[in-house]
């Protein structure tokens, strides 16, 4: 989704509720557990997917042994065969939408997601209908505070000119805070850039970002976030990217 949903987004992970902080923590051991597999094994020094999954994990407070459990899994533990899959469907106004899951039963998630998109007035599309308007991308967040403390320490320079030296593609200030985006190859080392200036990250992981915003009517961005929310709360869904300004 836009960075500006993303906000949203990570705020509501924030303040989740003891009842869904069991699916919460699902869905993370699952995107460990995929990147152990996909990324290039267990150890995170070596696998920067398996980094990014356990950073995540470990913001939400999930267990260490849970993280261990699945970094297990993901090595050959256990019989469960998880896989990564991507849908691209249209919502509300014309919105374009990639949903990203991890799934140990591909046809119970296709059939839940297809389900979650006609029931909020969308519907699933073919592999490749949307995806063109899409790019991979690495985004950071930073929230204002995060600037406050580091003016406070004295942190000298601008944050938003050094990433523009360092070869960012995309620096964007919002209400919430600074929104950085770079190539995929390009996310750890300018993660590491800002960690070295002692700013706190809020958020740092690959999306697929819109190459262009859609503007729905005001009825329709309702109607939209209804749909993003469901998709959420699906238990195999683990990322969802949509090309609407909200």
């Amino acid at each position: 989704m836009s960075g500006h949903s993303k906000w949203a987004q990570i705020k509501r992970q924030k303040a989740v509720t003891d009842a869904k902080r069991g699916s919460l923590f699902t869905k993370l051991a699952k995107n460990i557990t995929v990147a152990v597999r996909e990324g290039g094994g267990t150890d995170p020094s070596f696998n920067f997917k398996l980094r990014m999954a356990i950073e995540q994990a470990r913001d939400a407070a999930m267990p260490n042994e849970n993280i261990d459990r699945a970094v297990k899994r993901g090595s050959g533990e256990g019989k469960e065969a998880i896989e990564q899959v991507a849908y691209e469907g249209y919502g509300p106004g014309g919105s374009a939408f990639i949903v990203e899951a991890v799934t140990d039963n591909k046809n119970r998630t296709t059939a839940n997601v297809r389900s979650i998109f006609d029931k909020h007035g969308g519907r699933l599309g073919e592999q490749g209908s949307v995806g063109w308007m899409f790019e991979s991308k690495g985004q950071i967040l930073i929230e204002n505070s995060a600037f406050a403390k580091a003016s406070a320490d004295k942190q000298p320079g601008n944050l938003a000119l050094e990433l523009i030296d360092q070869g960012v593609e995309d620096v964007k200030e919002t209400e919430n805070g600074l929104e950085v985006y770079t190539l995929p190859l390009d996310l750890e080392k300018t993660k590491k850039f800002i960690e070295d200036k002692k700013i706190k990250i809020l958020s740092s992981e690959l999306i697929m970002r819109p190459a262009q915003n859609l503007e729905v009517a005001e009825q329709d961005k309702k109607k939209v976030q209804n749909l993003i929310n469901a998709l959420q709360d699906d238990d195999d869904v683990v990322n969802v990217h949509s090309n609407v300004n909200l």
